[in-house]
């Protein structure tokens, strides 16, 4: 993607980031299509990438009793992958493309040029913005995760109640 492209019509993730910063996290953007079924990540593997989803769908999915349970479905306009961020620096889901989905991806740690964790590192007004944003996200999927707790313990409340009855 050409830097000027990513500058100019900015991921709603980067909306309101500084041109001198969307610079430099311009210099580890390239974009990448998921097919449907298409494994993006899995949960404990090293988290070194940070999506921004331009179109399509992902599960973030986690695995209960031997079953993957989706946790979350990520749109276009959405981002996927906060772990980059946080040590240890592993996945904590997995996500799947639902449907067809176009990616900007950044690297977080880069040979050729510093990646996001060191552009944040040296440059903290960086580090601070992303870490804010990054920290809306996480917020979304920690609720995310709590609503589909509780929709899953009324359903075997229902169950046993039906059962019982």
């Amino acid at each position: 993607m050409i830097i000027e492209e990513f500058i100019e019509n900015p991921h709603p993730f980067l909306a309101g980031m500084s041109e001198e910063h969307l610079r430099l996290l311009g210099q580890n953007v390239v974009e990448s299509h998921f097919a449907p079924g298409d494994v993006i990540f899995r949960e404990g593997e090293r988290a070194n990438r940070f999506y921004l989803v331009q179109r399509g769908e992902v599960a973030l999915q986690t695995h209960a009793g031997g079953k993957a349970a989706t946790i979350q479905v990520i749109r276009g306009g959405d981002v996927l992958g906060w772990s980059w961020l946080f040590p240890p620096h592993h996945w904590h889901f997995d996500a799947r493309a639902q449907k067809d989905t176009e990616t900007l991806v950044l690297d977080a740690v880069s040979l050729s040029v510093p990646g996001l964790r060191e552009k944040s590192e040296i440059d903290i007004t960086l580090g601070y913005e992303l870490m804010t944003r990054v920290a809306k996200v996480v917020v979304n999927r920690l609720q995310a995760t709590r609503l589909k707790f509780v929709q899953s313990h009324k359903e075997q409340l229902r169950m046993a109640a039906e059962m019982a009855a």
